[in-house]
């Protein structure tokens, strides 16, 4: 399985860094996983309703612009679909199966993703209605991926 992590911002922090350098090293026994990082839209700190639009729909089009048509994406939002770890497992495990073997998970900038984006996305994820930095959202993302691979081979890590 191929897996592309498509996100907005560059990393600066060196802990999570480093976390997401550790479950990507674990994921190398079940899937290649790569990370895009794209650059995010420069914008003032106060914008207007159209300026938000704006700034996804430029985020959005880099975005897009790294997914090929035969790729099943799945777009983080808050306003997403809950999942179990288990969930997600089973999830990923029916791409596989069908004939799905390049998955796209996608995570915006600080403002969302644009409604290009949305409309891509096969399927959408989203860990809490609670509010994560992007950032932290990337670690988040790669744990679980890690998780599910654990899950699906009935391997211990999962409790």
């Amino acid at each position: 399985m191929n897996i592309t992590i498509v996100t907005i911002g560059k990393l600066k922090e060196k802990y999570l860094i480093q976390g997401i350098n550790e479950y990507l090293k674990r994921l190398t026994a079940y899937a290649k996983v790569d990370m895009i990082e794209l650059a995010d839209e420069k914008a003032p700190e106060n914008l207007s309703e159209s300026e938000m639009v704006q700034v996804k729909q430029k985020e959005g089009e880099r975005i897009l612009s790294k997914i090929s048509d035969d790729t099943h994406v799945i777009a983080l939002a808050i306003e997403g679909k809950m999942k179990s770890s288990e969930q997600l497992a089973a999830d990923l495990e029916n791409l596989a199966t069908y004939g799905k073997s390049k998955i796209a998970f996608v995570i915006g900038g600080s403002l969302g993703l644009s409604k290009d984006v949305m409309k891509r996305a096969n399927d959408t994820l989203s860990f809490s209605k609670m509010t994560f930095p992007h950032q932290l959202m990337r670690l988040i993302l790669v744990e679980q991926v890690y998780r599910a691979f654990r899950i699906i081979r009935n391997e211990p890590y999962h409790k």
